[in-house]
C-alpha cells in the first residue's frame, strides 16, 4: 500500500463516476455517513443536497465533515477528505451549472439535461467541503 501525491489523489477523485460517502456529526454525536454525486473544483469538494436534509442540518451545527471516495476494484485505492463544509444558497442560475457539472459525471449523456433541471430546484443548496487533512493509499491489496 502507497500513498498518493496531491496529483494523483486529486485525479483519482475526479476520475469516472465513484460517489464520495458524506459523513457528518449528529446533535448526540454519532456520525452520519451517505453517498453524494459531487465534482472537486477550486479545490474544495462541492455536492448538492436539500436545505433541510440531515445533511443540511448536521453541518449548520458542526460543519466538520470528511468525504470518502474508494475504487472498489483490484488492487484497490481510497481517498479520504477531513475538512470543514459550508452550504452555499446559490443563484438558480449557478445551481443549474452545477447540477449540470454533476449530472455530467454520473448520468449517461442523453439524460443530463432531465438530471440537471431535476435537481437544480428552489430548497437545494450547494455544499462546498474545504479540506484540512487528506489520506490516500493506492495498491492497498498489493
Amino acid at each position: 500500500m502507497k500513498k498518493m501525491d496531491t496529483a494523483e489523489w486529486k485525479a483519482f477523485i475526479q476520475s469516472g463516476s465513484r460517489t464520495g460517502k458524506v459523513s457528518t456529526i449528529r446533535a448526540d454525536g454519532s456520525p452520519h455517513c451517505v453517498p453524494v454525486w459531487f465534482i472537486f473544483r477550486d479545490e474544495k469538494i462541492t455536492f448538492m443536497t436539500w436545505h433541510n436534509s440531515y445533511k443540511a442540518k448536521h453541518i449548520a451545527k458542526d460543519n466538520r465533515i470528511s468525504i470518502a471516495v474508494d475504487s472498489e476494484i483490484f488492487p484497490y485505492h481510497f481517498v479520504t477528505i477531513e475538512g470543514t463544509a459550508e452550504i452555499e444558497e446559490p443563484s438558480m442560475e449557478d445551481l443549474y451549472n452545477v447540477s449540470k457539472q454533476i449530472a455530467q459525471r454520473y448520468v449517461p449523456e442523453d439524460r443530463v439535461e432531465e438530471y440537471a433541471k431535476r435537481n437544480a430546484v428552489q430548497g437545494e443548496v450547494l455544499v462546498h467541503v474545504i479540506p484540512t487533512k487528506v489520506l490516500s493509499a493506492k495498491d492497498v491489496a498489493s
